[in-house]
């Protein structure tokens, strides 16, 4: 099992134990698997999809976004469809 964490400007959005997980990289899709080499990668527009031991899906669209990945553990930083317009103002 992998530990993936899915964060956004709003808070956690995504905290589970998961069977593989697939993003959409900046040069193509790829999968996650428990074992799998650490890695960053940036993401681009597309779903993150997650995938329970029965092969059920839980779908994240995202607008863009980056994973690191190590010891079976993705943590997940991400803009969602909704966030990509707000902007703070700081003085």
């Amino acid at each position: 099992m992998i530990k993936i964490k899915i964060v956004s400007q709003s808070g956690v959005v995504y905290d589970s134990d998961v069977a593989h997980v697939t993003f959409p990289g900046t040069v193509g899709r790829f999968a996650v698997y428990p074992m799998h080499a650490p890695i960053v990668s940036a993401l681009k527009k597309g779903d993150i999809v997650c995938y329970s031991p029965d092969e059920e899906q839980t779908v994240f669209p995202i607008q863009s976004g980056f994973v690191e990945v190590k010891n079976d553990q993705a943590t997940v930083c991400v803009v969602l469809p909704d966030e990509q317009h707000t902007t703070k103002n700081h003085v």
